[in-house]
């Protein structure tokens, strides 16, 4: 993919550099996703992950907030039955979630003000969670009088852990950055200014690496998180596909750069 600006009304998608960035564009509604978002995040993510030159997607908010959630003035109409309301968290908020957190390429979240309820399970989904010490979040919906829906709690319990995801729901309490932080939901936490820089230097240093082994390393942490919960060991065809570096032409670069101390230049090959 070369240089390219796609705008499709408040999600705005833009690549350079093999680094593509993803931003929510709501700013007046602190970035609340609606069910058009949700839908064109995914469309985003199919188009992204099926791009071979893109190394790193970074997803973000503009203005004061990352997102704070889903657009609770469209649930009147969207979820107001069991089949619409399954509709809106199964086909639209979980296919989204899902092509986030199952892209092929490394994605990273960068955070900033609120990160609440969908801006959550958005963040969850990421691989890589950096934010700015303003950052709050939380999923207050037992105020709301709604649950979160499995597939959606599915990708935060991934990523909190069952006892930090009961302390967020049944509490419905916020959480700061450095709460955040210490109970293991963000991989680290910097000045507000110094946000961009540091997902920048995050976003580069993915994309300076094999990007098939990155692709690997992603497949291959999911597949153990599987086993180690669902008790399922490595088929031998599994294993077997682990090596399959073997035969890249990014090894044998890796290889003879490490050997002739320069910087590799990996193909993706």
């Amino acid at each position: 993919m070369g240089d390219i600006s796609l705008s499709l009304d408040a999600l705005d998608a833009q690549c350079n550099a093999k680094l593509a960035t993803l931003t929510l564009n709501n700013a007046g509604k602190l970035n609340a996703m609606d069910s058009g978002m949700w839908q064109q995040l995914r469309q985003h993510m199919h188009t992204l992950n099926n791009d071979d030159d893109i190394r790193c997607v970074i997803l973000r908010g503009t203005g004061e907030a990352f997102c704070a959630g889903g657009d609770i003035l469209e649930f009147i109409e969207q979820r107001d039955t069991l089949e619409r309301a399954r509709r809106y968290h199964e086909q639209w908020v979980a296919t989204a979630l899902h092509a986030v957190r199952d892209c092929k390429h490394p994605t990273v979240a960068q955070i900033q003000g609120a990160c609440v309820g969908g801006g959550l399970e958005l963040a969850c989904a990421c691989d890589i969670r950096i934010a700015s010490r303003d950052a709050r979040f939380g999923a207050p919906i037992n105020k709301l009088g709604f649950s979160m829906a499995p597939a959606e709690l599915e990708v935060v319990l991934a990523v909190t852990g069952p006892a930090l995801a009961r302390e967020i729901l049944l509490e419905g309490r916020m959480l700061s950055a450095a709460d955040a932080l210490q109970r293991g939901l963000l991989s680290r936490v910097v000045e507000r200014e110094a946000l961009e820089d540091e997902v920048s230097a995050c976003a580069r240093r993915i994309a300076h690496g094999a990007p098939l082994v990155a692709r690997a390393h992603k497949q291959l942490i999911a597949r153990l998180a599987k086993s180690t919960t669902l008790g399922t060991p490595l088929s031998e065809a599994e294993l077997v596909q682990c090596y399959a570096w073997l035969d890249t032409e990014d090894y044998r670069e890796g290889l003879d750069a490490f050997a002739n101390k320069r910087a590799p230049k990996f193909s993706g090959r």
